[in-house]
């Protein structure tokens, strides 16, 4: 991976793999990065992630997509065969997967529940990290940047939030292990984000009644209460942070979440 940027753009000539990219902050991040010079490799299991690269293609974005299940570690090793079958390295990976389901107190979650919140947004980092890494590791130099979470200081989405702690972790402990081989591992951890309305269902159910529907108003309350700037961010302040983290002006920065929540510190 090159020290030096080429006519000015911070990814010329860097593959970059995005997980999540069909709508929301992954697909934000992708847009940026390819106007940003990024060869791109976008993932998703919906088939709405070829829509995005069409589009990024149309602009002249070197991009391909693929279609993969990242609560398995043989999709994480799929997209990274991808990855080196199109581009012959990687040299960032945004593990962006996740989001929270339920919303209500812990005690009301089944087991079968907080095992699906811990599947959708942990394992698919975890996966995506240990099928990365060897190549990493050979080429001797990469970036690994996590999308965490502020509500690992939440209401009325703890197994959620155990699954960011655990990113968080991760994130520490993958940056002591592979420093020596060049490797940053960073993180983010977004607050509320204004989004366009979502293409791809997270299977929250809909409230069925007044105690369920004032459940989740509290941790959407809770959020804004905790954001010193009282208001969510939107889709650029979130992908401005992940693409800095993933650049070589954060070069001497690796085992850092970085709070991107309005103040709040998760």
């Amino acid at each position: 991976m090159s020290n030096q940027r080429s006519n000015g753009l911070r990814f010329q000539d860097h593959v970059m793999v995005i997980t999540g990219a069909a709508q929301g902050i992954g697909q934000r991040v992708a847009e940026l990065a390819a106007a940003d010079g990024a060869w791109l490799v976008l993932v998703d299991r919906s088939d709405l992630i070829h829509d995005v690269v069409a589009q990024l293609s149309e602009k002249g974005s070197d991009v391909i997509a693929v279609q993969a299940d990242l609560e398995t570690f043989a999709g994480a090793e799929q997209t990274m065969q991808a990855a080196c079958e199109k581009f012959g390295r990687i040299d960032i990976l945004i593990n962006n997967v996740g989001g929270a389901i339920n919303f209500k107190p812990f005690t009301q979650f089944s087991d079968s529940e907080i095992s699906a919140e811990i599947t959708r947004s942990l394992m698919p980092t975890l996966w995506c990290c240990r099928a990365v890494l060897p190549t990493m590791v050979a080429q001797g130099n990469g970036v690994i940047v996590n999308v965490s979470s502020a509500a690992t200081r939440g209401i009325h989405r703890i197994p959620y939030s155990a699954a960011k702690g655990g990113v968080n972790a991760m994130t520490a402990s993958l940056a002591f292990e592979y420093a020596d081989h060049g490797i940053r591992v960073v993180a983010t951890a977004p607050g509320g984000t204004e989004a366009p309305p979502r293409r791809i269902s997270r299977g929250t159910p809909e409230p069925r009644d007044e105690s369920e529907q004032a459940w989740f108003q509290a941790h959407i309350d809770q959020t804004k209460e905790s954001c010193l700037m009282d208001r969510y961010g939107t889709l650029d302040e979130m992908a401005a942070p992940i693409l800095f983290l993933a650049s070589r002006d954060a070069s001497y920065i690796t085992g850092s979440v970085i709070p991107v929540a309005g103040g709040d510190q998760g």
